[in-house]
């Protein structure tokens, strides 16, 4: 699932905490970055996010529990 105009980051790493599953970041060249590691967090999207916003992101959760929980944050956002 695609994540866009993030704005509230610290908000977004809580939710994805919150997890029970993998949360992960598929980067441009397909990587994967598991985003419940604190040191995927700040060093692999330092970049994405230096100006306070995430512009676009691409999320894939393992739990459909979890799927909902992200989905949730970015309507109530």
């Amino acid at each position: 699932m695609k994540f866009n105009n993030i704005t509230d980051v610290d908000k977004f790493f809580e939710v994805v905490d919150s997890c029970k599953g993998r949360v992960e970041l598929v980067s441009q060249e397909g990587d994967r970055l598991n985003l419940k590691s604190k040191l995927c967090q700040y060093v692999s999207l330092a970049k994405i996010f230096s100006d306070g916003t995430i512009p676009e992101l691409e999320i894939i959760a393992s739990e459909p529990e979890d799927v909902n929980k992200l989905l949730k944050y970015m309507i109530q956002r």
